[in-house]
């Protein structure tokens, strides 16, 4: 008898171990134990992704990439060949209004716009050379968030929490922090897709309400607890168990473990006064402090396990994210001092913490915009080149990779795609790219479709 019991005993001390509530029902705890973090492909570097999205296309040539023949140029016709742009309102060349200087160790020339950014250098990887396939927002937003172009693919968030599970099972693996604006595309750009219900992102708020309806009504947990066991009962009479069904279960039990964190996640007042400061909490732009409190909530998600946190730009009044066909100078300065000491902020206060060696932090935004003024003082959308920078676990900091033209127009040597990318953060969280697959619809699919390769160059 003891010898055909002895894994049943050890699986019993095994779910001990783990910390969970068994459920009642077996099919619950297989359901449970397939959420938890599995074993990746080989060894990772990261466990976490932060993603800092840039919401609207920020000009390279602005930020990153310094061209100095814009200013030699400024107010002649481009002598090169145009691609068609958004709205073909294409003017003379426009030098950037913002001087650029070299920073840290790595030297690397980075835009007045960015100054706290500036102070990180050596720990960013900056790509010069992206390309996207789509020019306007909507397709171009899907694409660097799925892979694809059109809607209905699941995210890179979802495919990720897919690949390696959750590491708290009282928290969503999959979260995006809501600063007020809705990117275009919607929704779609953090659903699930094709993969189950369970995997889509949980979106938040920062303050004192991250959910709607955290709070539970009744007064006592039983009564509660009674509450969700009628709903079961009732999920469970008369179904056929659909997908559909086990994820809106999935999900009530989830929200019913949130209520004890997530209250606890966005209450900032154990925090000290100088980790506030240093992520612009009292700064006098509501807007930094809106955005600074999305930097700290994602470092508090990870620190608690969460697997990848996505940030959205805060809404300001007057501007339209970092979408500026017209008002470049006004546009981009607003946008640039909401973000800029938040996004340093983290990255010190990850480092500072031992969490920047196993947490990869991305910033991007969908594409780029053109060296060419839209009428007298905008820029138009680029897909044909943009940049982006990376940090933190596997990351060689004080990289530059890939470059443009002398106007910051096309990509010259060593072109990324956003496959190249999604490829390289999967490789970074230990997952080969080419093997994390789901079967829908007669095929297997990917998050890099058919195509993607790992960037080594910009890895350790």
């Amino acid at each position: 008898m003891l010898n055909i019991t002895r894994c049943g005993f050890g699986s019993l001390a095994f779910m001990g171990m783990l910390g969970s509530s068994c459920k009642s029902r077996e099919k619950q705890s297989v359901d449970f134990l397939s959420q938890l973090a599995t074993t990746p492909h080989y060894l990772p570097k990261a466990k976490n992704v932060i993603f800092l999205y840039m919401d609207g296309g920020v000009s390279q040539v602005d930020s990153f990439d310094p061209k100095p023949r814009l200013a030699k140029e400024n107010g002649m016709d481009p002598t090169f060949k145009i691609d068609a742009t958004q709205f073909n309102d294409n003017g003379k060349i426009l030098q950037s209004p913002w001087d650029f200087k070299r920073y840290g160790e790595s030297g690397m020339a980075v835009s007045e716009l960015f100054p706290h950014i500036a102070s990180c250098v050596d720990d960013l990887a900056l790509i010069r050379s992206m390309v996207s396939n789509f020019p306007e927002h909507t397709n171009a937003n899907y694409f660097l968030h799925t892979g694809s172009g059109l809607q209905g693919r699941p995210s890179m968030g979802a495919w990720i929490n897919y690949g390696l599970g959750t590491e708290n099972s009282n928290l969503p693996g999959y979260v995006v922090l809501d600063g007020g604006l809705v990117p275009p595309g919607g929704v779609d750009n953090f659903k699930n897709g094709f993969l189950p219900a369970d995997y889509q992102a949980s979106i938040m708020k920062t303050g004192e309400k991250p959910v709607a309806n955290i709070q539970p009504d009744s007064s006592m947990a039983a009564f509660q607890q009674d509450k969700l066991a009628f709903i079961q009962k009732m999920d469970e009479n008369g179904q056929a168990k659909s997908d559909e069904v086990e994820a809106a279960i999935k999900n009530y039990e989830l929200a019913y473990r949130m209520q004890s964190s997530v209250p606890e996640l966005s209450e900032f007042a154990s925090e000290t006064k100088a980790t506030q400061q240093l992520y612009g909490l009292y700064d006098e732009d509501p807007n930094t402090r809106s955005y600074g409190a999305q930097c700290l909530m994602a470092r508090r998600l990870v620190e608690r396990g969460v697997r990848f946190v996505e940030l959205t730009c805060p809404y300001q009044k007057g501007i339209d994210r970092w979408d500026q066909h017209q008002g470049l100078k006004d546009g981009h300065e607003r946008n640039a001092h909401a973000v800029d000491q938040p996004i340093a902020g983290l990255l010190k206060d990850l480092k500072s913490r031992g969490l920047l060696e196993e947490t990869l932090v991305v910033w991007s935004g969908e594409f780029g915009r053109t060296p060419f003024a839209q009428g007298k003082d905008g820029r138009d959308h680029n897909p044909s080149a943009f940049s982006m920078w990376m940090a933190g676990a596997g990351i060689k900091g004080g990289t530059i990779y890939g470059r443009t033209d002398e106007y910051g127009y096309r990509v010259e040597e060593n072109p990324v795609s956003i496959h190249d990318l999604h490829a390289t953060i999967l490789h970074l969280l230990g997952v080969d790219h080419k093997q994390l697959t789901y079967h829908f619809g007669g095929r297997d699919f990917r998050l890099t479709d058919v195509h993607g390769r790992v960037i080594k160059d910009v890895l350790v």
